[in-house]
């Protein structure tokens, strides 16, 4: 059941009437009134997409990338007013590759997802599942809704930076930048490797069969791009396409 707005008395009732035994919530983006926590008869849990504490909110996944966390995991836990604040019942730890992007990841967690739900069932029905206050589990972190103004790229950070960035964020909200010539948005795809580079941040140059991108500390080597209202190309293809190559730096 996905409702447009889980307040609606409609739904709610629709719901009640089931007479529900577990409501197991999962990516849903709303908070739940308590009407609904109230309505099972055992619990209203929550399959959150990192160790909880850290990473409350709705970026999880992009956010444990993007900081080069080494691994991430699902959180069963009980649902309350507070975001992503509940008692935990039980946890997956899963190891982050070093090429996973933001889908890639995502498809990874919702198969711990079901892993640890079918583990915590006969628990949870029984009444003996763990139930520990995240107070006592560190410092919690809030990472917000992201939109595409999120993925703009800065060519001062590192290209190691850079690349996590750009990992993270595909295929939503997507990282771009503007073009050499400062007017159009081209997006950028996950890179296919890093450099060395003295040039300012942003310069292009070709390299043997790649293309480089200047960064605050070495070069990213571009993948593919998508000048904005084109299709998606390989880099090298893009840039040699182009009439003007001499000094040209992606904004």
């Amino acid at each position: 059941m996905q409702p447009e707005k889980v307040r609606d008395a409609a739904f709610l009732e629709e719901l009640a009437a089931l007479e529900p035994d577990l409501i197991v919530v999962m990516a849903y983006g709303q908070i739940l009134p308590k009407k609904l926590i109230r309505i099972p008869g055992v619990a209203c849990v929550n399959l959150h997409a990192s160790l909880l504490p850290k990473y409350r909110g709705a970026a999880c996944i992009q956010a444990a990338i993007d900081a080069g966390d080494a691994e991430t995991g699902i959180t069963l836990m009980h649902v309350v007013r507070e975001l992503d604040a509940g008692d935990v019942i039980a946890a997956m730890k899963l190891k982050i590759d070093a090429a996973d992007t933001g889908g890639s990841l995502h498809d990874r967690l919702a198969g711990v997802a079901a892993d640890l739900l079918k583990a915590s069932f006969e628990d949870l029905m029984a009444g003996r599942a763990a139930r520990v206050p995240q107070a006592g589990l560190g410092e919690a972190s809030h990472v917000g809704k992201l939109d595409r103004e999120d993925g703009r790229l800065d060519w001062k950070w590192t290209a190691a930076r850079l690349s996590r960035r750009i990992r993270a964020y595909d295929p939503w909200p997507g990282t771009w930048c503007l073009d050499p010539g400062g007017e159009k948005r081209i997006k950028i795809f996950p890179a296919i490797g890093e450099g060395d580079c003295a040039g300012r941040p942003g310069e292009l140059f070709e390299e043997g069969s790649a293309l480089h991108v200047c960064c605050g500390g070495g070069s990213l080597i571009l993948g593919d791009v998508q000048p904005d209202g084109g299709r998606r190309m390989a880099a090298l293809d893009w840039w040699r396409g182009r009439k003007e190559r001499e000094a040209s730096c992606l904004g």
